[in-house]
């Protein structure tokens, strides 16, 4: 009966052990690691989500106590966030996500990756949602299987938000028809959508102590923030560059100066420069616009328009070509961006307006040099020496030879012989020669 008892007791501390490594630790753990911040700007594109894969993977391999990241957007390409945020959620470390400074909207990108993070924080006057669906789904597909895709991004973010204990009443709307939420509104919730309002990173640090928060394993982590300084993961300068090509607003600038660069090499050819330059400036276009999802019917559009502004150098049209090419500019350039797959992400409207007026004052000058030239009288070829004046070289009886811009000519006097080195003036052309009338006065080789 002991032995029995004993072994009895010996199988229970073997389950109970076995039971305590199976199921995973809940016991609240803290970090005395760095905390690692990133400044988000501009639309969210595939570049942008490299840096913050690289911060996070950064973030990670330091056990930092938490990665905060300010992000100051106005939109993003949703084939690019969606996945993303699913990184987020599974972060090993806190992530923290801060709307800011004020006045920001961050747009849809706002909505996923506040949903996703451990840590969802707003500055005062700022918003995040977008007036567009959150999910770009093919018409092509039945209504119920369009609908079983706009449940499964519902249900994701619904997920993430509910294992955070933050409301999620708003999302079926902000999924299906577009929703935007401002800070005020979505702290008014019950529960809030949001978790904290943070004037500042400072205040956002005081407010992040002693916050508990659960991660995608089940463990949970205890932020000591308070009195504590951050690590900035910075750019590189190759990740700011290609930041920047990938801004809607600069590819359209360079995708113009770039045309502008080649129809220079097109009007003075023989230079090679503006070519090179040209073809740098479209390149970089052209990387920017990849990351980015055209419109192509606008693209098409906008290379119409650039065609029609030159060929008004070309063809008498008084204008007309130039008109037509700066309204198909302003169209192309509105709608160059597909809003349904980037909410929020377009071309500066100050840019548009910018180029088209720079366009239409080169056009108006081009056309109005057009007119000069051909008003003045002809200043080239054989008609252009008349008028001149010409030094005999090879005396005239009346024919001879003259020395004109900068060649001989024969020459026929009008009015009689007329020595060498002598002076005359060019009056007409007839048959290849020069017809000259001998001058009284006498003129200075200049």
């Amino acid at each position: 009966m002991i032995r029995f008892l004993w072994q009895v007791a010996v199988l229970t501390l073997l389950l109970c052990a076995i039971v305590s490594e199976a199921v995973p630790q809940v016991t609240a753990q803290t970090s005395d690691g760095p905390i690692y911040t990133i400044d988000i700007q501009g639309p969210v594109t595939s570049v942008t989500i490299n840096y913050m894969r690289r911060a996070l993977q950064q973030a990670e391999s330091s056990d930092a106590t938490a990665l905060i990241v300010n992000m100051n957007s106005q939109g993003g390409v949703l084939r690019a966030m969606r996945p993303f945020a699913g990184e987020l959620a599974e972060a090993e470390i806190p992530v923290v996500l801060y709307i800011t400074p004020a006045g920001t909207n961050s747009g849809a990108a706002g909505t996923f990756f506040l949903s996703a993070a451990h840590v969802s924080a707003l500055a005062p006057d700022t918003s995040f949602g977008s007036a567009y669906p959150l999910a770009e789904v093919d018409e092509t597909l039945s209504q119920q299987t369009q609908d079983l895709v706009l449940d499964s991004v519902t249900d994701q973010l619904r997920t993430w938000n509910t294992a955070q204990g933050r409301n999620t009443d708003w999302l079926d709307q902000a999924v299906r028809d577009g929703a935007i939420l401002t800070n005020e509104q979505a702290i008014k919730l019950e529960p809030p959508a949001v978790d904290v309002i943070a004037a500042d990173q400072d205040q956002l640090l005081t407010l992040l102590e002693g916050r508990t928060v659960t991660l995608s394993d089940g463990s949970s982590a205890t932020l000591q923030t308070q009195g504590r300084t951050t690590t900035p993961i910075n750019l590189t300068l190759w990740e700011s560059f290609r930041l920047a090509l990938a801004t809607p607003t600069i590819a359209f600038i360079l995708l113009i100066l770039g045309a502008i660069a080649i129809y220079i090499e097109l009007t003075i050819p023989g230079t090679s420069v503006f070519v090179g330059i040209g073809g740098i400036l479209l390149i970089g276009a052209l990387a920017g616009f990849i990351v980015l999802p055209i419109q192509w019917w606008a693209m098409l559009l906008l290379l119409l328009a650039l065609v029609l502004i030159g060929a008004e150098f070309f063809v008498t049209a008084h204008g007309g070509l130039t008109v037509a090419g700066l309204a198909l500019v302003v169209v192309s350039a509105l709608n160059l961006v597909d809003p349904a797959q980037a909410p929020g992400t377009a071309v500066a409207v100050w840019a548009i307006i910018l180029i088209v007026l720079s366009l239409g004052a080169v056009a108006a000058l081009g056309v109005w040099l057009a007119f000069h030239a051909r008003s003045r009288p002809v200043a080239t070829g054989q008609e252009g020496l008349i008028g001149q004046l010409a030094e005999v070289r090879q005396r005239l009886d009346p024919d001879g030879m003259v020395f004109v811009d900068g060649a001989l000519w024969r020459a026929v006097s009008e009015n009689g012989v007329v020595e060498n080195g002598d002076w005359v003036k060019v009056t007409s052309m007839r048959n290849l020669r020069l017809v000259v009338q001998r001058i009284n006065e006498d003129v200075d080789e200049t």
